[in-house]
């Protein structure tokens, strides 16, 4: 994944257009108490009203409108094997 790919700011624009007069403005930031999850709601006007979208860090950096998948505890012996 290109690194410009991975920037709020161009997923941003990818949703609500780049050439858009209204101002977008960050609502919220918020990190989960494991620090794993981190989640920024911004807020745009359009002519029919506001809209708001949530946009989620996902583990390889990129942003994204659904938050990452939960990782789940896992028992192997794989390693313990060699």
């Amino acid at each position: 994944m290109v690194a410009a790919e991975k920037s709020l700011r161009v997923l941003v624009n990818r949703w609500l257009g780049a050439a858009s007069s209204h101002p977008v403005r960050v609502l919220l930031t918020q990190r989960s108490r494991s620090g794993r999850i981190c989640s920024v709601c911004i807020e745009a006007q359009s002519p029919s009203g506001p809209v708001t979208l949530f946009f989620f860090r996902h583990d390889d950096g990129s942003w994204h409108v659904f938050p990452p998948a939960y990782r789940r505890p896992a028992m192997g012996m794989g390693r313990l094997a060699a």
